[in-house]
């Protein structure tokens, strides 16, 4: 199928009652090889943490998945979630470290890359060359040119690619694109999309040996090898800490909130108006509550900003991402993630944990509300992408989270920070994937690999 025009009325400003099913149904290429629903998938996980563990347990329960293989740099995390896996299924997949050799000894139909950012390019254009369908999380890449790399090694080998963007499928989410769709909001003016956490000053860590039990040389792999730093809340040991969840902060391997959770809303507004790309983009934000970024030999802190704001101009409207790591209280009611669309007729709130609500402008007119309907833990729809993304094997179908939607959402989070950067806005042509007139950023749009790695070809 070819991508949606981006001048035709319905991407611009008339917001026409799709139905979720059609949605689901349009192929973007040919898949190669649709399978029978019956057959079970030989499933390989590579990125052993938090998340790739809840993305595991729903191919498990799925009852569609054996999972054949463990990867991951760190033994630690492979061996709890290897325990987790012989508990649940009576499955012991073999283990890896290097994500090359699973893939060319174990051959795996479906791989799932849940690794940090700056991981997930090379192994997910590895697997699909390889024959196996992916499940891979969002951002899709750390930086542009490495996506445009993804969607085409998958549009080659013909094998289904879904990203984590689990929103595109959560029950109030999908009902909430309804409504504003079907023009009950009225013309779309603006987009506030935001996170507002806790935070304070960050105090340099430690940095220390690695353990044993981890290759930090391939966890860095093409970015660039900072010291290891395992410290931080005692509580909490990933908080402020590199290593093993705060790499999102560390600018080498992610691309702070705007990488994390910025994809998440960003893409919902693609997904909601069908537009396709910004025109321009403008960010600015800093450090002011936690400090100038530390890098020494002896110690360190992240270096994402604590807070940001990006303005992404498209034609029909404006939107606007910012987010704060200080001040986290109830000064602003409602809840400190999602977006709001501000329309004619009125407000729509698009939340993660309170559903939707519109409120609209007319008085006397009742507020309306949908309350979310989430799989635990951490309040996600992992289980339905999961089955639609079985869905669009069995049947050859584009499925709802395609690599190439979501690399034109990331694409945004991206050009957010690429901005940042620069200290200047950048005029996008999505078209071609470059920016207009500005040789300096243009060269943002990858970046060098470190040592034998190979930056994947666009």
């Amino acid at each position: 199928m070819v991508a949606e025009t981006k001048g035709t009325d319905m991407n611009r400003r008339n917001f026409i009652t799709t139905s979720v099913a059609a949605a689901f149904s349009l192929p973007a290429f040919s898949i190669l090889g649709a399978e029978s629903p019956a057959k079970k998938y030989r499933t390989a996980l590579i990125g052993c943490g938090w998340w790739g563990g809840n993305i595991l347990r729903e191919a498990l329960a799925s009852g569609a998945c054996d999972v054949v293989a463990l990867c991951d740099v760190d033994t630690r995390q492979m061996d709890r979630l290897f325990e987790n896996v012989t508990q649940l299924a009576g499955q012991q997949p073999k283990r890896y470290k290097d994500y090359r050799e699973l893939l060319a000894k174990e051959k795996p139909e479906i791989a799932i890359v849940a690794t940090p950012d700056h991981w997930h390019a090379l192994p997910m254009i590895a697997a699909v060359q390889a024959g196996a369908h992916v499940y891979v999380e969002k951002p899709i890449s750390h930086t542009i040119n490495e996506g445009r790399a993804m969607v085409k090694a998958a549009r080659d080998a013909g094998r289904v690619v879904q990203v984590g963007t689990h929103r595109r499928i959560s029950p109030h989410n999908v009902s909430g694109r309804e409504f504003i769709r079907s023009g009950k909001l009225g013309k779309l003016g603006m987009v506030r999309c935001f996170i507002a956490y806790g935070g304070g000053p960050e105090t340099p860590l430690k940095n220390s040996e690695p353990p044993k039990e981890l290759d930090w040389d391939f966890w860095c792999g093409p970015a660039p090898l900072r010291p290891f730093n395992g410290g931080g809340d005692a509580r909490n040991p990933w908080r402020g800490a590199l290593h093993p969840r705060g790499f999102r902060n560390y600018l080498d391997y992610a691309n702070g909130q705007l990488g994390d959770w910025g994809i998440h809303w960003l893409d919902q507004v693609l997904w909601i108006t069908g537009e396709q790309w910004p025109r321009k983009v403008y960010s600015t934000g800093g450090r002011p509550v936690k400090g100038p970024p530390v890098l020494t030999k002896e110690e360190q802190t992240s270096d994402a900003p604590d807070h940001q704001v990006a303005t992404f101009e498209f034609e029909p409207f404006t939107v606007l991402w910012e987010h704060r790591l200080f001040a986290g209280n109830d000064a602003e009611k409602g809840e400190n993630v999602g977006c709001y669309f501000y329309g004619e007729n009125g407000t729509f709130h698009m939340a993660w944990q309170k559903g939707w609500t519109f409120y609209p402008s007319a008085k006397g007119e009742p507020v309306r509300h949908e309350e979310p309907r989430l799989n635990q833990p951490d309040g996600q729809n992992i289980k339905e992408l999961w089955a639609d993304f079985l869905g669009a094997i069995q049947t050859g179908r584009r499925p709802i989270s395609h690599i190439e939607d979501i690399q034109r959402s990331t694409n945004c989070a991206l050009l957010g920070m690429l901005s940042y950067k620069l200290g200047r806005s950048v005029q996008w042509d999505g078209a071609t994937q470059t920016i207009v007139g500005d040789a300096e950023a243009n060269k943002l749009l990858s970046r060098p690999y470190r040592g034998s790695w190979k930056y994947p070809v666009v």
